[in-house]
């Protein structure tokens, strides 16, 4: 049995199966999984996490138990889940990414959506059914009085789920998205809201990455179940859930090895071939809708259309990766940032001249050599839980200069030496990266080496360690 569990939707690892059944396994993707892997693995933790495809699946059913350590893989100890498909997309694309996650980040066309009927209710009952499967696996696997950490808005009723069935268990919920205050939480459905709500405080610890997040938390619980928040926490029907911010960093050193590896080398030198020796603005994201990069297109647009000195002499390296196309709002996102990119190659780009690189296929070690070489970092979501990526550049770079979005968590640890805008400011934004380029090499220095102390400040041994402490 298992002293320290962690349970999350998306595991360390993923797998792929060739047309001729072989499965092949690579790193798991997101910014959990970056936060997390190392921190497992070391120390031994028990990893719980769902099958996200039939490569997953496939590697489950020849686990005992779905253990995939004990099937021969490098895994580290992790129990994957084979979560009925059906019952898995309900809960994952049409509750969590298309529900919760909206909700949190505020993302509504509230004029036509959302639509809570009939169709919702059934949806609903995947996504009970789906946190089900996850506290039942908690509970066979944990031992006497262990510590359990539950990850994000995937698993919100999984905390009172496993205290039913175990009581002994000492549970952590934490947040890695932002939090929406009540009366956007309250778009939900009345008991929908409470279930989400009552579900986390059946934790004994609910842990937010910023102390913005965590208030907008203990205010819905205030205003919508009637609790009591005080400096212990939430005490909802008898039982307090205390309430931790605890910001997660990066682990400077293991970052610093993995870019100097001979992948990342290759692809540094594929990208200053391409860009020769000019100036580089780089974002690195996923294409959902939060990042904002359609706006961040439009800021360097602008920035291009006011600054014709600087034609020839800087080049936009946006990598945008694919996320959640089984949603068509993400499709459809995925395509106009594509077609933004277009525009401005075709009202810019001269023979010798790329003022935009655009790539949309996910590569790891290209993303790190992009780091490497930043002149200046990109960073402007709408609004985002933390934002690693913000955190990752400026450790790869010593002069890179940061223009970071104020609604990213990472802007309360960075905001000093950041250059903050307001994301839906596209002319402000230009202006921000103006200022970036023109930067003068010492103030830019001396900003970069403050942003990587606070990006290293809190790696993920001690975010681990500070939840574990909270629950002794």
């Amino acid at each position: 049995m298992n002293s320290v569990l962690v349970a999350s939707n998306r595991g360390p690892v993923s797998f792929t199966v060739s047309g001729e059944g072989v499965l092949t396994m690579k790193r798991g993707g997101g910014g959990l999984v970056s936060g997390l892997s190392g921190v497992a693995k070391d120390d031994g933790v028990l990893w719980v996490c769902a099958a996200l495809s039939d490569g997953d699946r496939g590697a489950v059913r020849q686990a005992p138990g779905g253990r995939l350590d004990q099937a021969g893989y490098d895994t580290g100890a992790l129990r994957m889940l084979d979560i009925a498909p059906a019952t898995f997309h309900r809960a994952y694309n049409a509750v969590a990414n298309s529900t919760l996650w909206f909700v949190n980040h505020l993302l509504y066309d509230t004029p036509n959506a959302p639509h809570f009927g009939s169709r919702f209710q059934r949806e609903w009952e995947s996504y009970r059914d789906y946190n089900g499967a996850f506290a039942l696996a908690l509970a066979e696997e944990a031992g006497h009085e262990a510590r359990v950490m539950v990850q994000d808005y995937h698993l919100t009723l999984a905390p009172a789920m496993l205290r039913a069935e175990r009581p002994d268990l000492r549970i952590a919920h934490f947040s890695h998205t932002p939090w929406a205050p009540p009366e956007y939480f309250s778009l939900l459905p009345d008991e929908v809201a409470r279930e989400v709500l009552e579900g986390i405080l059946g934790a004994d610890h609910a842990g937010f990455l910023t102390g913005r997040w965590a208030r907008a938390f203990t205010d819905c619980c205030a205003a919508l179940l009637g609790a009591e928040v005080d400096a212990r926490g939430v005490t909802h029907h008898g039982r307090t859930t205390r309430i931790g911010v605890h910001a997660l960093g990066v682990d400077g050193e293991e970052l610093g090895r993995r870019a100097g590896e001979p992948d990342v080398e290759s692809n540094v030198q594929a990208l200053r071939e391409q860009v020769g020796d000019r100036k580089l603005i780089v974002r690195i994201d996923r294409t959902e809708l939060s990042k904002n990069i359609v706006r961040g297109l439009a800021a360097y647009r602008e920035f291009l259309a006011a600054h014709p000195e600087w034609h020839g002499r800087v080049v936009h390296l946006a990598f945008a990766y694919p996320s959640r196309h089984d949603l068509p709002e993400y499709r459809e996102y995925t395509a106009a940032v594509q077609r933004c990119a277009q525009e401005i190659e075709d009202e810019y780009a001269t023979e010798d001249w790329d003022p935009l690189i655009l790539n949309v296929d996910d590569n790891y070690a290209r993303s790190l050599a992009a780091y490497r070489m930043a002149d200046v970092l990109l960073v402007n979501p709408i609004r985002d839980g933390m934002n690693l990526v913000a955190k990752e550049g400026p450790i790869l770079s010593p002069r890179c200069a940061l223009v970071l979005s104020r609604e990213a968590g990472a802007a309360a640890e960075l905001g000093a030496d950041a250059l903050l805008v307001n994301p839906y400011d596209v002319l402000e934004t230009a202006q921000a990266l103006h200022a970036a380029l023109v930067m003068p090499e010492d103030e830019r220095a001396r900003r970069a080496g403050n942003l990587a102390a606070a990006a290293t400040a809190l790696p993920p041994q001690k975010w681990l360690a500070a939840q574990l402490d909270a629950l002794t």
